[in-house]
């Protein structure tokens, strides 16, 4: 079973995917991680986004390996996810990174989290879920997060989620059969919680 969690940046994805799998006793797959691996590695080498990403070695797990070397917090940097926009509008890092996460969800039950995952990876993932926050919310948690400027961050997600919206291939969406699920007010054990029921209805059903 395939549970698939999309939304904006700093809608709560990461960390309730995280506990969504815990909960349910699935594994969990970042593909953030793997656009800011990246668009880190882009940086790091000088080359376009889309030759990282078909040369890049990405490990995830409890810590974010990239080419052998620990990036995990490296990746979650202001300029970190600047980069990991700018290769998710790449469309041959979407080709590859897309290939690889269907092959990763192919087989087991997985709780992935992204922004095209309902849409373009898993389509016909038993449960959908798009997560939402006003921009407010999102970004005083990405700044309490990251220790940020709540207004420069929230300058920043407004670039950010002007490009994931309007980027040519794969647009940031919900697929027209997600619950969508708006996480401002909620607290994150709210939000697994209804995230496992909606599971537990769809293997009942």
């Amino acid at each position: 079973m395939v549970v698939a969690i999309d939304g904006p940046a700093g809608a709560g994805k990461s960390s309730v995917a995280r506990a969504v799998a815990q909960a349910l006793g699935f594994t969990y797959l970042d593909t953030g991680a793997m656009y800011r691996s990246v668009g880190l590695a882009a940086e790091r080498d000088g080359v376009a986004p889309g030759v990282a990403a078909e040369r890049a070695r990405i490990e995830l797990g409890e810590r974010v390996l990239l080419d052998g070397e620990d990036v995990t917090e490296a990746i979650r940097t202001p300029e970190a996810s600047e980069a990991a926009s700018r290769a998710a509008a790449d469309p041959a890092v979407r080709k590859a990174l897309v290939a690889q996460q269907r092959r990763i969800v192919a087989d087991g039950d997985w709780v992935a989290e992204g922004r095209d995952i309902g849409t373009v990876v898993a389509p016909d993932a038993a449960v959908k879920v798009f997560l939402t926050a006003s921009p407010e919310e999102r970004a005083r948690r990405r700044a309490a997060q990251i220790g940020a400027d709540v207004a420069t961050v929230l300058a920043e997600q407004a670039i950010r989620d002007e490009r994931d919206a309007n980027r040519e291939h794969d647009p940031l969406a919900a697929a027209a059969d997600a619950v969508e699920l708006d996480t401002t007010g909620l607290s994150l054990e709210q939000v697994v919680e209804r995230v496992v029921a909606l599971v537990a209805a769809a293997r009942a059903a």
